[in-house]
């Protein structure tokens, strides 16, 4: 069969979605508006069902609306709400799902001008694309994170702009299951929803049991046919691996299930997406959020407790996870969940600290929630008192924030409601691991001031029973909803493992020497008053800034951050003001390094830092001093209690142990560094206190807590740091991957891999040896000094870039033996071209990217190209390969490049042209390539004496009568030789009986083996 990504991957997916309930529309059928690729048929027939009063002149108004929505620079926010309205015209109907009409096409292009692209597959509802999918064959290279690129580049395009804005819901596969805890997607099947830059892909792991007899439909042969044929795939019917890769349990297939099912749909459609606007770098930067599927979970779990009666429960999702963004969207679902019981939800957020009710208040503001704040025992009982679940006159979703220190006494309050409706208040409590403790007044007042309310905890950190010593906090909150832990969050990606770093033993011995001379000097003080002494905060801060500084050069990235958990607040002070001492007058010189081009490393840096402390500066100046650090304008915080829970800031790598944290507050400071970010893989902890007991303790407590809960699932648990152990097991792995090899002599070895043919034997090396490399680092910062004695990983490192070089030539190999030899090279010459200069002016810089958005335009055009045979496609390809011979791209001039320009522009202009042509013969053969190539080289023979129409109607008549054959006969095609003769008489019937075209016996010949060509091809797995 053919072996490609269509055969293998989307034309099952196609008919899994059929079985899903969505109608095929074959490709000569989409008709549709082209600037929205609403189809306008199919639109207003599900219109005017859903919408039984309508009429015409308000559908045709209502296209017209939403193409003006569309052209918003809001990521299709206006569109959105529109889609979801529950009042005025819907354009879906939540309330009886199935009423809508769902249809899946493919190769759907998105066009605008001269600019174009065209998903795999499109999910429509309604008419109104709002799904796409995109596959690539298993092993791709580059892997699927290929695709998240490429959507990146498209949807940063201006042109695309409409269809970034109608899309709700994009996925991408490559058929292969997770590769856990990989930061880059290389493999699997991902989700996300449209973004103008940097697209998230989410992991999706299915938690439901899905009745498969009721969700599928029966496989329908009639229907298969169908896609075939209109995919020109006829000769994979009956292959093996097209059976294989039809099965519903397929990676691809798992995902569209779990997504797309109609109930699942719906429910992502309605609650699941989000609006978020936050600050970046001094503007507005918009971005959209889906559900991470833990989310989606426990909203659903949240549901079915409800539905049992259960008014109480624990959400544990691990730190990093996003609980404040589960009650935004819990507020969106439960909110419906109770009007359609006729019942108003009033929803509140309570923390225990400010400054986290702070933070909650901003995140639901930018989420587009109205937040009201409870800022004294007047406001509370004020508000516990209004009837309506909306105070404000917008009519925006609102949710309360409060301290749970403003439940005084006196916030217990006897509700006598002025009218007679039904109100149902909502808490979510935060931290619910922290002492919300049953006989203090807090937590009580809470309760009794509505007992009747909903009480929903959420932690990110076991409850530690060993901590909490006179109470349970189940007896207080109920049992756990729903829980995610650190090992599903590192496997998915969305927080990192962390590696702590041990103290030098000679920093460790001057340090304890000062703490000698320190008591020696002042008498027996206090242990708060030895560690702020200067003699002691000078050389740790002089340890903290050598180190930052020596991981930005490391890492090459000066954008990283550091924190620095102090002893006390006295030492946070200390350690501030020798901060300022020594680097606050550094800036004005670093400055004029950098404006004179020269690295500023290698003399006193230039940083900048804050004190974060809670009788430092008000709090609005603290909030501006967070959000500076978030932006990466402060490079290292100084904090003693604050900060240490729920402070979010991906940039933060480094975080400074000055002192002993315990238990649950431990897990919780950790975890500041373990926020995806960039590349990395590992967040660091720099432990100057010894934490190695404390948290043993912590984790062993965690660990109990977690087989009371996981039970036989306890083997798969991790540990939040790399072990020695694990170490070790990871240095004998890749002895035992280079065993075979010579890794000593890095000639040897070359020698060695130039005999591999196979890529997989190869990249299994390679795997290894990038281990190795990310090993020695670790270890580097650890103090395990004696592993790097059990391999030579500086040889190893050496052996990476030779295994590597080795990789690069049979892929190029690869692409000259292929029969799209074109479509690789130039895919691979024109796609990595970088420029660069010595000497750049606004006018080189301004033709840079002119000449390399004409490589980019030439590529995709030549890429267009399906005949590679046609001689004037060849033509341009050597012309353009000329242009490359001729000199090396990154050192072109001015001339040079308004040359090439030239050039390019002339060779675009003549493929744009061909492949118009080629599009329209295409077209008369119903987009089947195959016959529009047989069709190509009967013209070009010269041997055949016969009008272009004449050829055409008996090359149409072969191929209906050759694919109904292929389609119905499973042994036809398996048989070449069987087949052939089938075909010559088919030929011979139409060519010469029907269409009177004189051929001789040669001739006759040729067309058969042609058509015969082309099938066996497809049938074999060649591509052309």
């Amino acid at each position: 069969m053919a072996f490609n990504e269509d055969s293998r991957v989307k034309i099952p997916a196609i008919l899994h979605l059929i079985r899903l309930g969505y109608t095929y529309i074959p490709r000569n059928e989409q008709h549709r508006i082209e600037e929205t690729n609403i189809f306008q048929d199919v639109f207003r027939e599900s219109i005017s069902r859903i919408n039984p009063s309508i009429e015409e002149n308000e559908i045709n108004r209502l296209l017209d609306e939403i193409t003006l929505q569309l052209d918003y620079d809001d990521l299709g926010r206006d569109f959105y709400k529109s889609l979801t309205a529950t009042s005025g015209i819907k354009l879906i109907d939540f309330n009886n799902f199935n009423n809508n009409s769902f249809h899946v096409t493919t190769e759907l292009t998105c066009k605008n001008g001269d600019e174009e692209f065209r998903p795999d597959i499109t999910l429509l509802i309604n008419g109104i694309p709002l799904v796409f999918i995109e596959v690539k064959k298993p092993n791709n290279k580059n892997g699927i994170i290929e695709e998240r690129n490429r959507i990146n580049d498209r949807f940063k395009n201006r042109k695309f702009k409409r269809f970034a804005n109608i899309t709700q819901l994009m996925i991408f596969s490559n058929n292969m299951n997770y590769e856990d805890g990989v930061i880059e997607p290389l493999q699997g099947a991902y989700y996300a929803t449209s973004a103008y830059h940097d697209l998230n892909f989410n992991y999706f792991r299915e938690e439901e049991f899905f009745n498969l007899n009721e969700i599928l439909l029966p496989e329908n042969e009639v229907l298969e046919n169908l896609v075939l044929k209109d995919n020109h795939l006829t000769a994979i019917k009956y292959a093996d691996e097209f059976a294989t890769n039809k099965h519903y349990d397929t990676p691809t297939n798992r995902i569209l299930t779990s997504l797309v099912n109609k109930e699942r749909l719906a429910f992502i459609l309605k609650f699941a997406l989000a609006y978020v606007e936050e600050e970046k770098d001094g503007k507005s930067d918009l971005q959209k959020h889906i559900m991470r599927y833990p989310q989606l979970f426990a909203t659903k779990a949240i549901s079915r407790k409800l539905s049992e009666g259960i008014t109480k429960g624990i959400i544990w999702h691990t730190q990093g996870s996003g609980k404040t963004a589960l009650a935004y969207y819990n507020v969106k679902y439960l909110t419906d969940y109770y009007q359609k019981k006729n019942i108003i939800p009033k929803f509140y957020f309570i923390v225990d600290r400010i400054d986290l009710a702070v933070q909650a208040s901003t995140e639901f503001s930018n989420r587009g929630l109205k937040v009201n704040k409870v800022n004294s025992r007047l406001d509370f009982m004020n508000d516990i008192k209004k009837v309506g679940a909306i105070h404000n006159h917008s009519g925006e979703s609102e949710i309360t924030v409060i301290n749970i220190q403003k439940f005084t006494e006196d916030a217990t309050v006897t509700i006598n409601l002025d009218y007679d409706i039904n109100i149902q208040r909502i808490y979510f409590l935060d931290e619910a691991h922290r002492s919300y403790n049953p006989k203090g007044n807090y937590l009580a007042n809470l309760v009794n001031s509505d007992k009747s309310a909903i009480k929903i905890a959420l932690t990110g950190t076991p409850l530690l029973k060993d901590v909490i010593k006179e109470y349970d906090s189940k007896i207080l909150f109920g049992d756990y909803i729903h829980k995610y832990y650190y090992n599903m969050s590192i496997a998915d990606g969305y927080t990192l493992r962390l590696i702590r770093e041990e103290i030098d033993t000679t920093y460790k011995m001057q340090m304890q020497e000062i703490l000698s001379q320190i008591n020696v000097l002042e008498g027996g003080i206090k242990k708060a008053q030895v560690y702020s002494h200067p003699k002691y905060v000078e050389p740790l801060l002089d340890y903290i800034v050598k180190d930052l500084q020596h991981f930005k050069k490391q890492e090459y990235d000066n954008s990283l951050g550091g924190m620095v958990v102090c002893d006390s607040a006295e030492q946070a002070k200390e350690l501030f003001r020798y901060f300022e001492d020594l680097y606050g007058i550094q800036e004005t010189n670093v400055m004029n390094l950098a404006a004179e081009g020269k690295e500023p490393y290698g003399t006193k840096p230039s940083l900048k830092a804050a004190l974060i402390l809670h009788d430092i500066n008000d709090k609005d100046i603290r909030k501006d001093l967070i959000a500076a650090f978030k932006k990466g304008d402060i490079d290292v915080l100084f904090v003693y209690n604050m900060l240490l829970t729920g402070f979010d800031a991906k940039r933060l790598k480094k975080l400074y142990l000055a002192r002993v944290i315990k238990d649950h507050n431990l897990l919780q400071t950790l975890t500041r560094v373990n926020r995806p970010y960039k590349k990395y893989q590992y967040g660091y902890v720099v432990d100057f206190a010894d934490i190695s007991a404390a948290f043993d303790k912590t984790n062993r407590m965690y660990f109990d807590e977690l087989q009371a809960e996981l039970g036989d699932e306890m083997e798969h648990y991790s540990n939040l740091f790399k072990s020695k152990e694990e170490m070790n097991q990871e240095i004998a792995e890749i002895k035992e991957n280079l065993f075979h090899f010579d890794i000593k002599n890095a000639e040897n070895f070359r020698l060695q891999i130039d005999e591999i043919k196979d890529k997989k034997d190869l990249l299994a090396i390679i795997k290894a040896l990038r281990n190795a490399k990310e090993l020695k680092n670790i270890i580097r910062l650890g103090d395990h000094d004696d592993l790097l004695q059990k391999l030579d990983f500086y040889k190893l490192n050496q052996l990476l870039s030779v295994a590597q070089a080795r990789l690069d030539n049979l892929n190029l190999i690869e692409s000259i033996q292929n029969d799209s030899d074109t479509t690789n090279l130039l895919n691979t010459a024109l796609e990595d071209i970088f420029f660069t200069f010595t000497k750049v002016s606004e006018e080189e810089m301004i033709l840079a990217d002119a000449l390399k958005n004409d490589l980019r335009r030439t590529r995709e055009a030549l890429l267009h190209n399906f005949d590679p045979k046609d001689p004037r496609f060849i033509s341009l390809r050597e012309e353009l390969e000329r242009i490359f011979k001729k000199k090396n791209l990154d050192e072109v001039t001015q001339d040079d490049m308004r040359e090439n320009r030239v050039l390019l522009n002339s060779i675009y202009d003549r493929i744009t042209e061909m492949n118009r042509k080629n599009a329209l013969l295409k077209a008369k053969y119903e987009q089947d390539e195959k016959y529009a190539r047989v069709h190509k080289r009967l013209s070009e023979n010269g041997s055949i004496s016969a009008k272009e129409s004449q050829l055409h109607e008996a090359l149409m008549n072969v191929k209906e009568q050759t694919d109904e054959q292929v389609l119905n006969n499973k042994n036809v095609i398996g048989n070449e030789a069987y087949f052939k003769k089938q075909l010559m008489q088919i030929v011979i019937n139409e060519f010469i009986k029907n269409q009177h075209i004189k051929l001789d016996f040669d001739t006759t010949q040729s067309i058969n083996n042609l058509i015969v060509s082309e099938y066996m091809q497809q049938y074999n797995g060649y591509t052309l």
